[in-house]
């Protein structure tokens, strides 16, 4: 399969939805956004789906970042839904299946995706490539949390990935062809050395600060 996206509604993405994600905290700026997009066309390769929907999902998934992040899964579905210039180029029916994976793209859903969208978007978006997660991590807690000094930070940084991450943890994967098992088996392993998992954090850390 090969990707068959309009050249106009690549520029309309590219102009008028990708520059939304530059008013966002850290974790979920521009270059997020075209890390998740470029992760579900990869994926999509493996299944028999339309890039167009794939690539359209991937662009609006954290929208709804705009109302903060509780909802932000359900917000993100309904900007796609509203928005009209979308449907020069997709059914009713394919607008109503790109708002449901959107909503079913968040790492705390307890249930699986509705559909191959969902997983495809869901798993890009769980891109665990070690550096980049606790760099996210970081950035997050001082994004959200600016009152909290360094231990609290450090304590914050810690629960979140042992709830999301360790093995029981509410990160599920759904899509076997992605790279995502290897790279969170290694990421659990860092967790388990608390003296290393520490001496990244103080550098994270400063280098955020140090960045402003």
């Amino acid at each position: 399969m090969t990707h068959n996206i309009p050249t106009e509604l690549q520029r309309y993405v590219q102009e008028r939805i990708i520059p939304q994600y530059a008013g966002f905290d850290k974790a979920h700026q521009i270059d997020h956004a075209e890390k998740v997009i470029e992760e579900s066309l990869k994926l999509a390769l493996h299944y028999e789906v339309d890039s167009a929907m794939v690539y359209t999902i991937a662009a609006y998934h954290d929208l709804g970042l705009c109302e903060g992040r509780e909802f932000h899964h359900i917000v993100s579905g309904k900007i796609l839904l509203a928005d009209e210039t979308l449907r020069q180029w997709f059914t009713d029916e394919q607008m109503l299946q790109m708002k449901e994976a959107i909503e079913d793209h968040r790492a705390s859903n307890r249930d699986a995706p509705r559909s191959i969208y969902g997983k495809i978007v869901a798993e890009a978006d769980r891109i665990i490539d070690p550096e980049v997660t606790l760099r996210r991590t970081v950035q997050y807690g001082l994004s959200h949390y600016p009152e909290m000094d360094k231990e609290q930070q450090y304590e914050r940084f810690r629960k979140h990935l042992a709830d999301k991450y360790a093995e029981g943890g509410y990160l599920k994967l759904w899509i076997p062809q992605s790279d995502n098992a290897g790279r969170l088996a290694e990421l659990r392993q860092l967790m388990k050395n608390e003296e290393e998992l520490r001496t990244v954090f103080d550098k994270l850390y400063l280098a955020e600060n140090s960045a402003g």
